[in-house]
């Protein structure tokens, strides 16, 4: 048995040999958690590439090989004992890095497939370098050979390649794209394994457990620290009771690694990972032959740096009050990854290079360059890299908050001037962008711009984001919106366009009953508000289109002051960034789901006609023909925009991607994405929300809570219905489960949920309760938050969710939404066979999530 270090490309690449998975392993098992771990490794890689330090790779574990049974003196074939995960996700990445370049570099496309995908003129399954196991080898053979296979909708290996598929597309983003043969790179020359290589006879199995056994690892700060101790061999004692033990007992031990990681980056290492800190920092001793008072040196450093970042992680403790207001913003923010630039700040501050007022000015720039970046839906992929250069790349010609707004002002980190500044809040749907937290702050901070005399107390305030314009208007609203539509726009189109953006969102602690009345009614109440912003939309005669646009100029000019501009107006890519995005959103669409233009435009905060004419004249946008027009039908002036498409019937195309059509000829309307779908496939689960549905604890207002959601429900479903919510929630809390209730004081929510009450982050919910809103009430099925909660986080878990509830009559959840949070009309429940149903499913939910596997 041989044991060895070796990398991907040296496993498999060029060789004519195959690797067989058995029969009696497991199937392909990996979820989005797993593989968007292993794609952030391998960005991670990606930067390190060239890097002459000689930075780690990636370990990714073992893989034991053994024999074939059908190994042949010229084709090896090896049984896959260990290690089928790792390979299997490494092939189909390897895949999509092929489709993704094939259209204009169809010759590195041909190689990543000869190199490592299959066997040059071999034929059946010998042609394949994997073969998996025959449950996963017809999905496995289609992505490979880039054909079509039917998949039902928990088929891992299909959702794991449209992942990376997806994944790819994103890595385009202007502001810092990633080369596809760059991550090709990393992938096989960046990831290690440990290759084990049996001979026929020897126990395979028991060297696997052996590799497999795990204990609890040093941190980086432990290691660090006995490194440097071990090191102080006469100063030992002295250091530690007068530097090291204050400095371990004011921090714990994961802020002290990160104040040591913080610590090399202020000295100037730009690329240094964290999990690589003990290796970098005890490099940089070794190369300098550190003695003794160099390191004692180093720790009385890491002692005076610690008071500033604890200033990071306590703001009240800065004595400054302008500096002071700056890092509690931040803090509140959760802008941990800004920390190397406030730590750089607060460091020269110390050494005399600013004052307090220049030292706030500096950590404005670094607010607005955040807050710009969000309102105008820049991503936040590259943020890490951006700061952590920051000190290494510092002009030193010029003062720090100088130098700072200099290099933050440069043309590749994408900071939004005052004119992309106003066209974003005038059309960008802000609350679908970002985190919840991060939402209010903004609206605070416009409202703290009116100067009031009597300022509200945000922290005791309990204040919700409300929309003016409700998401779930009523007829008196669309009649309204019907006066300001523009030539060939609906009034629901207006609502999509609108009803998300600045200009129409404000905060609120108003009574819920009054929530999606007409504006006239909900003028009385924005009167009375102790909020500026409020009292000025309750002065207007009427709220539609115009005042919406005239509110968000008015914003955006407060905006403009409140956080400061770049320093020039540098090239941008504004208009680039907004199609990277559609891109990104289109390649991520779900098999059997279709958008529309104006979906899509209402997403993007653009026009339908140019979404339509980017669409038509842009080669190589993937799934851009499952973009119809309103009614479900190809649109009169498509055209494909790559020539080896042309000919093709785009309703056979459709088809084949599992769209049914009804007997009009239009695409199933169940199986349509709207902005709204479309913001939430590209928002991070435990990020994205509803202001409204952000909290389902129980605590001292849950009765108050209760009592609204009844009265919510009440006013818009018949007594019927209520009394059919009223026994589901009944028999829910008879299935063991518990009800909480949301925190929106505006329109309040029910949760059905399992766990520990009072417990956040301990329980799971499969639906949410929402009253009707002048609508009728919904029931909201929360696939896409199951995705990340175990055991749901197995797609066919889910899938059989959704078959359970399809048996309702009135239910017919297309399987293209899976991934997202569909919802049915709680009137269903009326009948006493949906609610045995119903109930049915809540009890199979409950015996899975019981019986699930500990974390």
């Amino acid at each position: 048995m041989q044991a060895k270090e070796t990398l991907l490309a040296d496993l498999v690449q060029g060789k004519k040999q195959q690797f067989q998975v058995p029969l009696y392993q497991r199937t392909y098992s990996w979820t989005e958690r797993q593989l968007a771990q292993l794609w952030r490794d391998i960005l991670e890689q990606v930067g390190l590439l060239g890097n002459e330090d000689g930075a780690s790779t990636h370990f990714l574990g073992s893989v034991v090989l053994a024999p074939s049974p059908q190994n042949a003196p010229t084709f090896n074939r090896w049984l896959v004992v260990d290690g089928q995960q790792r390979l299997t996700t490494l092939s189909l990445a390897l895949a999509a890095i092929r489709d993704h370049i094939a259209g204009d570099r169809g010759d590195e496309a041909e190689r990543i497939e000869e190199d490592y995908l299959v066997n040059k003129r071999m034929h059946g399954t010998d042609r394949f370098r994997l073969l998996p196991t025959q449950a996963d080898r017809a999905q496995y053979a289609a992505q490979v050979n880039g054909t079509t296979a039917e998949h039902g909708a928990g088929d891992r290996v299909a959702a794991a390649y449209q992942f990376f598929r997806t994944k790819l597309v994103q890595a385009e983003d202007p502001a810092e794209p990633v080369d596809p043969l760059r991550i090709e790179e990393a992938i096989t020359t960046r990831l290690t394994f440990v290759a084990v290589t049996a001979e026929r006879g020897d126990n395979v199995h028991r060297i696997f457990e052996s590799l497999n056994n795990t204990g609890l690892k040093l941190s980086q700060a432990d290691l660090l620290r006995n490194y440097l101790f071990m090191k102080l061999r006469t100063r030992g004692e002295h250091v530690y009771e007068t530097y090291w033990l204050p400095l371990q007992e004011s921090l714990s031990n994961e802020e002290l690694e990160q104040l040591m990681w913080l610590n090399l980056v202020l000295d100037g290492d730009d690329r240094v990972r964290r999990q690589d800190l003990y290796t970098a920092q005890q490099q940089r001793f070794e190369k300098r032959a550190a003695d003794e008072p160099e390191i004692e040196e180093y720790i009385k450093q890491l002692h005076r740096r610690s008071a500033h970042f604890r200033k990071l992680i306590h703001p009240r403790e800065e004595p400054s009050p302008a500096v002071r207001s700056c890092l509690e913003r931040l803090h509140d923010w959760q802008a941990v990854v800004t920390h190397p630039a406030l730590m750089l700040v607060l460091d020269r501050r110390a050494r005399g290079e600013l004052d307090d007022t220049d030292a706030a000015r500096a950590l404005s720039y670094v607010e607005s360059f955040l807050v710009r970046r969000t309102i105008c839906r820049i991503p936040t992929n590259n943020l890490n890299r951006i700061f952590q250069s920051v000190p290494a790349q510092l002009p030193r010609d010029v003062p720090v908050a100088d130098g700072l707004h200099r290099l933050l002002s440069s043309d590749n980190r994408f900071w939004p001037d005052d004119a992309e500044l106003r066209d974003k809040i005038r059309t960008a749907p802000f609350y679908r962008y970002g985190r919840p937290h991060q939402r209010r702050i903004v609206l605070q901070r416009l409202e703290e711009s009116h100067g009031h005399p009597e300022p509200v107390d945000f922290a005791t305030a309990h204040l919700t984001i409300e929309h003016v314009m409700p998401q779930a208007p009523g007829d008196a609203w669309m009649r309204m919106l019907d006066e300001d539509t523009m030539l060939g726009e609906s009034a629901e189109d207006l609502h999509a366009r609108l009803q998300h953006t600045l200009g129409n969102l404000t905060l609120t602690a108003v009574n819920a009953e009054l929530s999606n009345h007409p504006f006239e009614r909900k003028q009385d109440l924005l009167k009375a508000s102790h909020l500026e912003m409020n009292r000025r939309i309750a002065a207007a005669e009427r709220w539609g289109a115009v005042e919406i646009l005239a509110r968000a100029d008015d914003l955006a000019e407060r905006a403009a002051v409140l956080w400061p501009a770049p320093l020039r107006d540098v090239r941008r890519a504004e208009r680039s960034r907004d199609w990277h995005l559609a891109h990104q959103v289109l390649a991520a669409l779900p098999p059997g789901t279709w958008t529309s233009y104006g979906d899509l435009a209402a997403f993007l905060g653009s026009g339908a006609q140019a979404v339509g004419n980017h669409l038509a004249n842009t080669p190589g946008v993937i799934n851009a023909y499952r973009v119809l027009n309103s009614e479900g039908r190809v649109s009169d002036g498509f055209r494909w925009a790559t020539p080896r498409d042309e000919g093709d019937d785009v309703r056979a195309r459709l088809a084949a991607d599992g769209i049914a059509f009804t007997a009009a000829g239009a695409a199933d309307p169940a199986q349509r994405l709207s902005a709204d779908d479309l913001a939430r496939l590209l928002a991070d689960p435990d990020e994205e929300g509803d202001e409204d549905a952000s909290a389902a604890g129980t605590g001292d207002g849950e009765e108050t809570r209760a009592a609204r959601f009844r009265r919510q429900l009440a006013a818009d479903d018949s007594p019927a219905t209520v009394a059919a919510v009223e026994e589901l929630l009944a028999s829910w809390e008879a299935l063991g489960g518990w009800i909480g209730h949301g925190a929106g004081q505006t329109t309040t929510s029910a949760y059905l949920m399992l766990g520990a009450a009072g417990l956040p982050g301990k329980g799971i919910w499969p639906l949410t309760l929402y009253p009707g809103s002048g609508r009728g009430g919904t029931a909201e099925v929360v696939f896409q938050y199951l995705a990340s909660r175990r055991p749901f986080t197995d797609r066919a878990l889910r899938a059989e969710l959704l078959a359970r509830l399809n048996t309702m009559d009135g239910v017919d959840i297309p399987e293209g939404k899976l991934d997202l949070r569909p919802a049915f009309r709680l009137e269903i429940l009326d009948d006493p066979r949906n609610r045995a149903l119903l109930t049915e499913t809540l009890a199979w939910f409950r015996d899975r999530w019981e019986t699930r596997e500990a974390d």
